[in-house]
C-alpha cells in the first residue's frame, strides 16, 4: 500500500486520519478544559468544529490517492484547520484565560509544520518494471 500512495500520500493519510480523529473526539468527548477554546466556542459550538476537523481529515484521505499536483487540496486543508485553534490558544493566552495557550499554539503549530515540508517535496520516481518472458 506505501507503494502506491507514495510519501506524500501516506502523510495525508496518516494526518487525515489524525484529523478525523480529533475531530471525532471533540464530537464524542469533548476535553474537559476548553479555556484555550473559548474564542472558537464564541464562533461555533464544539461539535461543528469537531465535524470540521473530521471533514479536513477526509479532505486529506481522499487527497493521498490523487497524484502529484492534484493532490494540493489536503496539503492546503491540514494546516488550514489548525490556524483557528492555534488563534484561539494564542487569543486566550494573551487575554489571561488560559495562561498555558502559547504552549498548546506552538504544539500545534509544530503538528502541522511536517505538512508544510511535505507539501513541497517532490515525490521520488518510481522505478520501471521490467517485464520478464
Amino acid at each position: 500500500m506505501g507503494r502506491a500512495l507514495g510519501r506524500r500520500g501516506a502523510i495525508l493519510l496518516c494526518y487525515g486520519l489524525v484529523w478525523v480523529l480529533v475531530g471525532f473526539a471533540q464530537i464524542t468527548s469533548p476535553q474537559p478544559d476548553q479555556r484555550g477554546l473559548k474564542p472558537l466556542l464564541e464562533v461555533w459550538p464544539l461539535p461543528v468544529w469537531g465535524w470540521l476537523w473530521v471533514a479536513t481529515g477526509l479532505v486529506a484521505i481522499a487527497s493521498a490517492w490523487m497524484p502529484q499536483g492534484l493532490d494540493w487540496p489536503g496539503f492546503l486543508a491540514l494546516p488550514l484547520m489548525v490556524l483557528p485553534w492555534m488563534g484561539s490558544y494564542t487569543v486566550a493566552w494573551i487575554s489571561g484565560e488560559f495562561p498555558r495557550g502559547w504552549v498548546a499554539a506552538i504544539v500545534w503549530g509544530a503538528i502541522a509544520v511536517p505538512v508544510l515540508v511535505v507539501a513541497g517535496w517532490r515525490e521520488a520516481p518510481r522505478p520501471k518494471r521490467v517485464e520478464s518472458y
